[in-house]
């Protein structure tokens, strides 16, 4: 695999965590809000699946992260911290 296609493959993983990350703390704002019980379990449900997402997708990140990196890049490492993880 060159190494532009691998830059390439971590560009658009870093993307896919900051849409995430901006969807999950979309639904997250919107927990417990509603007085029916239906729809704030889908919203929790929702929540819950885009952490899950998320998650996923930092672990195939590390993967695809360069040997000789010894740490995790800044930004990648800001969004760990904001997540709380």
């Amino acid at each position: 695999m060159s190494d532009e296609y691998a830059r390439g493959r971590r560009d658009g993983l870093r993307l896919a965590l900051s849409i995430l990350d901006a969807e999950e703390a979309k639904w997250e704002a919107l927990l417990g809000e509603s007085p029916s019980w239906r729809t704030n379990a889908t919203r929790a449900i929702r929540h819950k699946a885009y952490q899950v997402a998320r998650k996923r997708v930092q672990t195939v990140l590390n993967r695809f992260l360069p040997k000789s990196e010894s740490a995790l890049p800044i930004e990648i490492a800001s969004m760990i911290d904001r997540a709380g993880l």
